[in-house]
């Protein structure tokens, strides 16, 4: 092998483990919930999918099963774009239309609830995968009433807090706000829409202002999982970091979108056609690319912080220097057979 050879094999070798990595260490797809304070959802797989301790979370599992739980992090609608409020129901608030969740619906006072106070706090929000996009908090009314069906008149007309890209610290969206005095029983519902995609997701946690047991019949208040908690129940989730519903036919889990506002007694199948941007495939993300066209929903989606076509550009100029190399090496060959033609 000529000395021209060898450096373009070299060459070669290098580039594809080198753009293999590159791909293969690019981000995930967007999945969180909130943990401070604690979600309902977040809060009941942390007491366990499969034997909850409260008497709220037994009933979540009760009307939809486990595998809400085991989905914490995946209470989304793929195409809310903004149109939350126009796109799920009232009643629906917790489990964003989506069947799978209604159990967090459920019209309780006993839900574990978190003890907040007024004025400053500062909020967090597990990103099991992170993505640019605002956050907007409501907290209820002075009316609101536990037992009765969320709905979004339940809910102060504006945000008490609003930030958009806040800083990721340790896997969490850590980010303050002040929140207004109440008293008793209240619930703070948060909407994350993503600014890469239309995707959004949605959270309840249930709070106590005042004194008073933050939990339920128990006694306890809620806990965000752990890692490892979180870790532990990865393989039984149909919410995985390469899409929403990637494993679903593994799990059997059932994932559909939010059915349109007034529309709550069509079935969950028929609303995801009917919301705006759905086509009843289920809660798919859809990105859109630098020139507004869909990217595939497998694809690597951009982190917090970075930009969306980094892992790409990575992997383009991985796959250029390869062809470039490619090249080389081919012009090496017809320059030796030019010059043997030559010689003759």
């Amino acid at each position: 092998m000529t000395a021209a050879r060898k450096v373009v094999a070299i060459a070669i070798a290098g580039v594809a483990p080198l753009a293999l990595t590159v791909f293969a260490a690019g981000p995930a797809a967007a999945h969180g919930s909130m943990t401070d304070p604690v979600s309902r959802v977040a809060g009941c797989f942390q007491e366990g999918p499969e034997a909850p301790r409260s008497a709220a979370c037994k009933a979540v599992v009760a009307a939809g099963g486990t595998q809400a739980l085991y989905d914490w992090n995946g209470v989304n609608i793929a195409n809310a774009a903004g149109e939350s409020k126009e796109i799920i129901p009232d009643g629906k608030l917790c489990s964003a239309g989506n069947d799978k969740f209604k159990g967090l619906d459920l019209p309780r006072a006993d839900w574990p609830a978190s003890k907040l106070a007024a004025g400053a706090h500062t909020f967090r929000y597990k990103a099991t995968a992170p993505h640019r996009g605002s956050f907007e908090l409501y907290v209820t009314k002075d009316s609101y009433n536990p037992r009765k069906p969320l709905k979004w008149s339940d809910l102060e007309a504006k945000p008490f807090a609003k930030v958009t890209d806040p800083k990721l610290v340790n896997g969490e969206y850590v980010f303050s706000g002040k929140v207004p005095a109440k008293t008793g029983r209240h619930l703070v519902y948060s909407i994350w829409q993503r600014s890469d995609s239309p995707e959004a997701f949605y959270t309840c946690s249930d709070v106590v202002f005042g004194k008073g047991s933050g939990g339920a019949a128990a006694g306890a208040a809620p806990s965000a999982p752990s890692e490892k908690e979180i870790a532990d129940g990865a393989d039984k989730s149909s919410v995985e970091h390469r899409g929403h519903g990637d494993n679903d036919a593994k799990t059997g889990a059932k994932v559909t979108e939010a059915e349109p506002a007034g529309d709550s007694g069509k079935d969950s199948g028929d609303a995801a056609a009917a919301a705006p941007g759905g086509s009843g495939s289920g809660n798919q993300p859809e990105v859109k690319g630098a020139a507004g066209e869909p990217v595939a929903a497998d694809e690597n989606l951009a982190e917090t912080g970075g930009d969306s076509t980094t892992p790409y550009l990575a992997i383009g100029g991985a796959a250029v220097l390869a062809a470039g190399a490619a090249t080389m090496f081919a012009t090496t060959r017809r320059r030796a057979a030019a010059g043997g033609r030559q010689g003759r």
